[in-house]
């Protein structure tokens, strides 16, 4: 049988609380995981980190997955902060800057969720729209605080993502902010309803893929098979 990929996937550094003890922790909701799993890969945690490791800890994955989370420090694409952008979580973008990099230059799949695919934007020079609704004039992309909405969107044909999932899709969703200026190299293969930027890719014979949606709260694993089969590894799925 085919070895099960090593698939590396980004997690919060936040304060916990289990039992007696209140702490500093690595957390990374479960269906991470599970989504990994499921689709026939191993998942191995990847927490925040010095930057200057970030190739060493890559190079030991056979993917990546860059999981949503918090808002993106602004000053990293040169902007003021809104007054609706969420609390810095400066450690995990100069960490996950840097495992995005060092997946991109070693021709490591990468699959970039939500925060992620906005980091990836901001890698290649692009910016965010910080609070989507002032954009759009609606909340249909976070409805209810907390809980996961969801909408369509549409590949761009000739895509990568349009190879995988070319029929427009129900998603899950639970954004406020975007993808602002496109990032250079970086190429749009998903658009909402309402123009948001919903998927982007960097063209080229390698798998980095970042979608704004959350795919960990789909029954839809063909993303995160893709992602495994450009890792050269197992994609059948696992009960």
């Amino acid at each position: 049988m085919p070895e099960q990929p090593l698939v590396g996937v980004t997690t919060y550094l936040d304060t916990a609380r289990w039992g007696v003890w209140e702490t500093s922790a690595v957390l990374l909701p479960e269906v991470y995981p599970r989504m990994v799993r499921a689709a026939g890969g191993i998942a191995a945690l990847l927490p925040p980190d010095d930057p200057d490791v970030a190739a060493a800890a890559v190079a030991r994955m056979d993917a990546v997955i860059v999981a949503g989370g918090p808002d993106v420090e602004p000053s990293l694409y040169g902007e003021p902060r809104h007054p609706r952008t969420g609390p810095q979580a400066r450690e995990r973008d100069r960490w996950e800057l840097a495992v995005l990099r060092a997946a991109i230059d070693s021709g490591t799949p990468v699959l970039a969720v939500c925060r992620g695919m906005q980091l990836l934007n901001v890698l290649c020079g692009g910016t965010l729209v910080q609070h989507l609704p002032e954009q759009v004039g609606h909340d249909g992309h976070a409805v209810t605080l907390g809980v996961f909405g969801d909408h369509v969107v549409t590949p761009v044909p000739g895509t990568l993502l349009a190879r995988i999932t070319p029929a427009p899709e129900k998603v899950p969703t639970y954004h406020h902010q975007a993808v602002g200026s496109l990032g250079a190299g970086l190429t749009v293969s998903a658009y909402a309803e309402d123009g948001t930027v919903e998927a982007v890719e960097l063209p080229g014979p390698g798998f980095v893929l970042g979608v704004q949606w959350h795919p960990e709260m789909d029954a839809d694993r063909r993303l995160v098979r893709a992602l495994l089969a450009a890792a050269g590894g197992a994609v059948t799925p696992v009960p």
